[in-house]
């Protein structure tokens, strides 16, 4: 296509206002608190730091441990203000978007996942989450959720006396107990991690395929449309 082709095609889109601010400002927080908790959770689960003085002056993995618990309070608050915000955010953040409520979401999801393994050249049309995506934030939640039970029930272990967190304590046996939990909260870290790999990389297909500023809108907020893409999204939200 040549250069006055591409700027033909440029003034047919339409700036859309899609990620409001709350859904920007979590979706970065829950990126980089499961990059800080897969680090410090594969440190201690195999620590590779050897400090050269007694562990009572370093005091290494008591660090790890703490920044650890940190990143998981800001991950699952965060995660708690986005599920909030599937309730009180603008049409793009709304449940319906996740969830499929009619059958032309459902086929619209098979379409997306014939482009994902590259049997259709071209995206379906679409605004803000495509119905596929919809549905591997639902799993990516519930995982979440699994992560978050199961690390808060292995802390109560050795939660203070009088600490709060002893009631997640309650959950262990639910688990399975403290091995099994563990297990479930190393094997829900890579399969995090192996979503967020695929997640990078199904934006970049998409932003390079549909050229609508993908990946820029988790920082502006604005994606461009073109009209066929706007005519599909309302089509969506009538049925």
């Amino acid at each position: 296509m040549t250069a006055v082709a591409h700027a033909a095609v440029d003034r047919d889109l339409t700036r859309v206002y899609v990620w409001d601010l709350p859904v920007r400002i979590t979706h970065w927080l829950i990126a980089t608190a499961i990059v800080v908790l897969a680090v410090t959770g594969y440190y201690i689960g195999n620590p590779f730091i050897v400090a050269p003085d007694p562990a009572g002056q370093e005091f290494v993995m008591g660090t790890v441990q703490a920044v650890h618990f940190f990143a998981a309070i800001v991950f699952s608050l965060s995660e708690l203000s986005r599920i909030a915000w599937m309730f009180m955010g603008n049409r793009y953040a709304r449940w319906h978007q996740l969830i499929p409520t009619s059958k032309n979401r459902w086929k619209l999801a098979w379409e997306w996942f014939k482009f994902y393994l590259f049997f259709r050249p071209v995206p379906p049309k679409f605004v803000g989450h495509n119905p596929l995506a919809g549905l591997t934030y639902i799993l990516v939640y519930g995982l979440c959720l699994v992560a978050a039970l199961t690390g808060y029930a292995l802390f109560s272990i050795q939660a203070g006396v009088g600490s709060p967190m002893k009631i997640f304590g309650g959950l262990l046996p639910f688990f399975g107990g403290p091995q099994t939990a563990r297990w479930l909260h190393h094997m829900v870290m890579w399969l995090l991690v192996a979503f967020a790999v695929h997640h990078v990389s199904a934006a970049i297909i998409v932003a390079r395929s549909a050229k609508n500023a993908t990946i820029d809108s988790m920082f502006s907020g604005y994606r461009f449309a073109s009209q066929e893409d706007l005519d599909a999204d309302e089509e969506d939200l009538a049925r």
